[in-house]
C-alpha cells in the first residue's frame, strides 16, 4: 500500500511538472513599444511566445480608423500564440484612440492625404519589428483592418519588403501604374460593404490585375457588412458596422493559410 501511495504521488508530481512546463512554453510576452516618427511620439504593442524558436517570422498589425486599441492588441496576441512576433503599429501618434466617428475620420485623413507620408508611418512600424532580436527581418508580413487594410495595400504598392499582406474589410485604393509590388496579396471583404460600391471594387481589381501582382480576393455575402471581424463593431451603433462570427472565423482561417504559404517556405 505504501508503494502504491508513493507511486501515485510521483505520478501526480510528474503531471504537475509537465503542466508547469507547458505553461512556461506557452507564455506570451507583450510590451508597449515607444518610438518616433518624424519627431512625434508613437506607441505600438509587441507580442510573441517566449518559447518559439528564433528568429521567427514577424507580422505587422495595422489598426482600424479608431486608432490602436484593445482589438488590434488581441489580434497581435493571437498571432503570437501561433509562433509569430506581432507588432501592432500606431499610425496616429501616442494616445490617439477614439470612438467618435468624426474624430476618427479627421485623424485618418490627416494620414492618408499624402500617400508617401501614409506609407512612411507604416514603414516605421516595419522597421521597429525587423530590428527586434528575435525576428527574421526577411520574413515579414502585414495585416490590416478597415483603414489598416488600405494601409497594407499602400505598403504593397510602394514596394515594401513584405512577403505578403492581408487586408480585412479595408478600403480599396486602386494600384497606380507605377506600383512596384513585391508581396503576395490577400483581400477579404464583405460583398455588401456600404463603403465599397461595386464600381470601386471593379476598379480596384482591374488596376491590381494590370500590375501583374500575385493577388486573390474573398468576398462574403449573406448580409455580412463592414468591420465583420471585430466583436465590438456593433457598439458603434452604426448600421453599416456589424460583427459576423462566421465571416470572422472564415477570414482568420484564410489568413492563416496565406501566412503559412508566404512565411514558411
Amino acid at each position: 500500500m505504501q508503494l502504491i501511495t508513493i507511486l501515485q504521488r510521483l505520478s501526480i508530481a510528474a503531471l504537475l511538472l509537465a503542466a508547469n512546463t507547458v505553461a512556461v512554453q506557452a507564455e506570451i510576452h507583450t510590451e508597449v513599444v515607444e518610438y518616433e516618427v518624424d519627431g512625434k511620439s508613437h506607441t505600438g504593442y509587441l507580442a510573441y511566445d517566449t518559447a518559439t524558436p528564433t528568429p521567427r517570422p514577424g507580422v505587422l498589425v495595422v489598426h482600424e480608423w479608431w486608432g490602436l486599441g484593445a482589438y488590434e492588441q488581441r489580434r497581435a496576441r493571437m498571432l503570437a500564440e501561433l509562433g509569430y512576433a506581432a507588432f501592432a503599429v500606431d499610425m496616429y501618434g501616442t494616445g490617439k484612440l477614439t470612438s467618435d466617428r468624426d474624430q476618427a475620420r479627421e485623424w485618418m485623413q490627416n494620414v492618408t492625404t499624402d500617400v508617401e507620408w501614409w506609407r512612411s508611418i507604416a514603414l516605421e512600424g516595419i522597421d521597429v519589428l525587423q530590428h527586434k532580436a528575435n525576428v527574421d527581418p526577411r520574413r515579414i508580413a502585414a495585416i490590416g483592418y478597415c483603414f489598416g487594410g488600405g494601409t497594407v495595400l499602400q505598403l504593397a504598392y510602394g514596394g515594401a519588403d513584405l512577403v505578403g499582406i492581408v487586408s480585412f474589410h479595408g478600403s480599396l485604393p486602386a494600384a497606380p501604374a507605377t506600383a512596384k509590388i513585391k508581396s503576395k496579396i490577400l483581400v477579404i471583404n464583405a460583398y455588401a460593404d456600404p463603403f465599397l460600391p461595386r464600381d470601386v471594387v471593379s476598379n480596384f481589381q482591374s488596376a491590381l490585375e494590370k500590375t501583374g501582382a500575385d493577388w486573390q480576393m474573398i468576398e462574403y455575402g449573406g448580409g455580412v457588412l463592414h468591420s465583420f471581424t471585430n466583436p465590438d463593431a456593433d457598439n458603434h451603433n452604426l448600421p453599416v458596422f456589424k460583427y459576423d462570427a462566421v465571416a470572422d472565423q472564415r477570414s482568420w482561417s484564410a489568413m492563416l493559410t496565406f501566412l503559412q504559404e508566404v512565411l514558411h517556405k
